[in-house]
């Protein structure tokens, strides 16, 4: 059974910093793209970051460029997101998801997600 449970979320004051983890189980995801996306509440899923397969090609939303980074342990099949510089319009449930290989922005890429965790940046 594939399995994406991501951990790391909670309340946070802005500038602060978080750093969110996703454990995957299951499958071999070593040639898959890694992504995280949020959702606020009452708007669209987006895009938040993507990570290669190789860990080596990664790729922003303009509005977390500077502030968060992606990475992966390969050998562990976990996908991380440092978040610095926390910003109130960052509070969304942030979801970890695993897809196709060439797999970028778009959130029809990506075959497998987690349950999400909520990150919360008070002003």
């Amino acid at each position: 059974q594939v399995q994406l449970v991501e951990s790391g979320g909670g309340l946070v004051q802005a500038g602060g910093s978080l750093r969110l983890s996703c454990a995957a189980s299951g499958r071999d995801f070593s040639s898959s793209a890694m992504g995280w996306f949020r959702q606020a509440r009452g708007k669209e899923r987006e895009f938040v970051a993507r990570i290669g397969w190789s860990g080596g090609s990664t790729y922003y939303a303009d509005f977390v460029k500077g502030r968060f980074t992606i990475s992966r342990v390969s050998a562990k099949n976990t996908v991380y997101l440092q978040m610095n510089s926390l910003k109130p319009e960052d509070t969304a449930v942030y979801y970890c998801a695993a897809g196709r290989r060439l797999a970028v922005v778009d959130g029809r890429d990506y075959d497998y997600w987690g349950q999400g965790t909520q990150v919360t940046v008070s002003s």
